[in-house]
């Protein structure tokens, strides 16, 4: 890890990032999967103007759209301003490759937004388990969460009993990074969206979590899977016994 990041080629990544292929699907131009864009409608100033155009289907579209944010990237004078470029879904992919170049710093303020900011961070294709438990490994616990976090972490005692609410989307992915210290909450991910989903509670030596995070009320832990034990099928706690 540098001691200073290296926002040269932080840049250069951001680059190569926008210089991928955008994804299209059904609901496209509207809708698009790029690092740098979720819809292939664009504001662009072309011809004397402002406008609004499909960089989908027009070559010169996005070629404009690409010098536009290409000036954008170069004119960003941290990793962090970068990042906020990014189109979020493509928040930790960004990460995954600048992190050689990032700052422990950097490193630990862009993980935190990013992995909160991200609809579904434990089945992001793009990073193994083991790649996002080496990043928060890597990350300061001081700018990874704030002084709250932080000490509710420290207050926990070991073993703790932690819970995760899957739903027939996710149900092959119990052994996860995330879980919560709460079952109402991991109730209502199993439930969500109109499932009857499963809710698991394990335990978990503190010593394995890797933060906590609840800027969302969620009670978010964050573990190193494999040391997850006693994973099994939980039942309600018990009235005045489950954490809050």
């Amino acid at each position: 890890m540098q001691k200073q990041t290296d926002l040269k080629e932080v840049k250069s990544v951001a680059v190569a990032l926008l210089m991928t292929d955008i994804h299209e699907n059904t609901f496209s131009p509207v809708v698009v999967q790029h690092p740098f864009t979720s819809s292939g409608f664009v504001g662009l100033k072309r011809d004397g103007s402002f406008q609004i155009l499909d960089i989908t289907r027009d070559p010169e579209n996005l070629r404009l759209w690409q010098k536009q944010v290409r000036e954008q990237i170069e004119e960003a004078d941290s990793a962090f301003r970068i990042y906020m470029m990014v189109n979020k879904p493509y928040g930790l992919t960004f990460l995954k490759y600048t992190a050689p170049h990032l700052s422990q710093e950097d490193l630990s303020h862009i993980l935190s937004s990013a992995w909160i900011m991200s609809e579904n961070p434990n089945a992001d294709s793009n990073l193994s388990k083991r790649q996002l438990v080496s990043l928060f490994r890597s990350a300061d616990p001081s700018v990874l969460m704030d002084e709250e976090e932080r000490q509710a972490l420290a207050g926990l005692d070991s073993p703790v009993t932690v819970y995760r609410g899957v739903t027939s989307y996710n149900e092959k992915n119990v052994r996860a990074l995330s879980w919560t210290l709460n079952y109402e909450t991991a109730k209502w991910f199993a439930t969500r969206f109109g499932e009857n989903g499963t809710v698991y509670e394990a335990q978990v030596d503190k010593g394995h979590i890797l933060a906590l995070f609840n800027g969302r009320n969620e009670a978010e832990v964050i573990v190193d899977p494999k040391f997850l034990t006693n994973i099994e099928q939980a039942d309600a706690p018990e009235m005045g016994l489950e954490m809050k």
